[in-house]
């Protein structure tokens, strides 16, 4: 699964550690996610487009 949480991050000027906290989940969670290695959880992906203000589809992307 694709997404744009680093660059979402970014535009925010927020570390990982800052999102991790926000997102109540581990620095190497957020880690994980933006290189592609993990999937979010329903829960926490629904949790990021709250944070981010978007809809999860403009966050994370199926790469079919």
């Amino acid at each position: 699964m694709r997404n744009r949480l680093k660059v979402l991050r970014a535009e925010r000027d927020w570390t990982q550690a800052q999102l991790a906290t926000a997102l109540d989940v581990s620095r190497q969670t957020i880690n994980a996610i933006e290189k592609g290695k993990f999937d979010p959880s329903l829960p926490l992906a629904f949790k990021a487009a709250r944070l981010f203000e978007l809809a999860i589809e403009e966050i994370f992307q199926d790469e079919a």
